[in-house]
């Protein structure tokens, strides 16, 4: 057996030695369960959810594995930085256990679902009474190409696909999907089939958003006679996790809130900052695959600005179809018709680079981050708007360009291991 298998296998034995003592806090506890997984969009889904259960419920921020929930059930936090933790957690969670209890009624726990049999462990476990599966798509492709490999699965989609539906298959009360998505109803009718399951599979669609309009600063939606308002720009693909959160408000029994101002931006997904010089800044830097691209620039291409700028970083965990996704992400990004394109990273230099310069984009191209913010600096008027979208350290550049340097504390990857991994790149803050 490969050193990488005997890490998998080791992955779950102490993953199962966790769930075993968190279990006692989380029967203790015994609250209503509504889980919240895809491929993107799951953090702002359980954002979106706290605004209207409040403290009637307890969210599992910073925690979607099988590891990270775990320790979120007996009241403690993960691992961050310190590989000596461990030790610690061993210890700890069997004691936390022991007496740790919640008292909300609601369990809304977001399931990332980034590694085969991962979901399974988790739904098992949970059974949760509601799942809201909002998006599918490659994220974190390179974890299933074994799968394929074997011929478990004909190809990458339907073994991420298998993935998430093991959580509808262990829901007991409602399973809400996105309708438009033929691989996920598919999913969920044959899990609906086969395993007799008695939750009812509700599905939402796009097409129930009447009205979209998005700026650099704010965005409105209308669902039906219902009007939602964001302080940010949203993708129009917000809609379906507006149209799962108003049938799931229904359900329970929730006075539906619509204003969002008080709703904390998760660090990274769409935030709006001003810049240096003014220019405007939209920051989506905080991951990266084709479905999420797709969604920012069908936004941005919405947005009525003149001068618009996109940076863009490689899209990671894409294993062997990673060439395939980035030539697709030239075409996503031609649809912005934008002034200029900075690409960082070895993948958009190699594969998006090519096919914008064909079709006559503007487009510098770089390995350094350092690079990039020099071509903004020297470029810029002022009058751009800015979109910063996928890896290579992208928020650094963010923080070179602020206009008000105490942003810099909402931009992902704040903790000490990534402050770390940028100043070893030279990236000192």
């Amino acid at each position: 057996m490969s050193f990488r298998n005997i890490k998998k296998k080791f992955y779950f034995v102490a993953a199962g030695y966790f769930r075993f003592f968190a279990n006692r806090a989380f029967k203790r506890w015994n609250p209503r369960v509504i889980a919240i997984t895809g491929s993107v969009g799951k953090t702002t889904m359980l954002h979106l959810i706290e605004q209207e259960l409040g403290k009637r419920a307890h969210y599992s921020h910073d925690a979607n594995s099988a590891f990270g929930i775990a320790f979120d059930l007996v009241g403690l936090k993960g691992i961050y930085g310190s590989k000596t933790r461990w030790f610690y957690l061993f210890l700890a969670v069997p004691i936390k256990s022991i007496f740790y209890k919640r008292s909300e009624e609601f369990y809304v726990v977001e399931i990332d679902g980034e590694r085969p049999h991962e979901t399974e462990f988790l739904a098992k476990w949970l059974r949760p009474e509601v799942t809201l599966w909002v998006s599918l798509g490659r994220s974190h492709a390179i974890q299933f190409e074994n799968q394929v490999k074997e011929g478990t699965f004909e190809n990458i989609d339907k073994a991420i696909t298998h993935e998430f539906a093991m959580l509808p298959q262990y829901t007991r009360e409602k399973i809400y999907i996105d309708g438009d998505v033929p691989l996920m109803v598919r999913a969920c009718e044959k899990v609906k089939l086969h395993h007799n399951i008695s939750a009812e599979i509700v599905k939402c669609y796009k097409k129930e958003c009447t009205r979209y309009h998005v700026h650099p600063d704010h965005s409105d939606f209308t669902i039906g006679k219902t009007k939602f308002h964001f302080y940010n720009p949203m993708p129009e693909d917000v809609t379906i996790q507006l149209v799962q959160l108003k049938k799931l408000c229904d359900y329970l029994g929730v006075k539906l809130k619509t204003d969002f101002k008080k709703m904390p931006l998760p660090p990274g997904r769409n935030s709006y900052f001003e810049g240096k010089n003014g220019l405007k800044i939209i920051d989506s830097s905080y991951n990266a695959h084709l479905i999420s691209m797709e969604a920012i620039m069908d936004m941005i291409a919405e947005i009525k600005e003149e001068h618009k700028w996109l940076v863009i970083g490689d899209m990671v965990e894409q294993g062997e179809i990673e060439g395939e996704e980035h030539e697709k992400l030239a075409r996503v990004l031609m649809k912005v018709k934008p002034e200029q394109v900075i690409l960082v990273g070895r993948r958009t230099k190699k594969y998006t680079a090519p096919i914008l310069k064909k079709n006559k984009i503007n487009t510098f191209t770089t390995l350094e981050p350092r690079e990039a913010l020099k071509f903004i600096e020297d470029n810029t008027t002022g009058e751009e708007t800015i979109v910063f979208k996928g890896s290579q350290y992208l928020e650094w550049i963010i923080e070179k360009l602020l206009k008000n340097p105490e942003d810099s504390r909402l931009l992902p990857r704040r903790d000490k291991a990534a402050v770390k991994r940028r100043k070893n790149r030279g990236l000192d803050s």
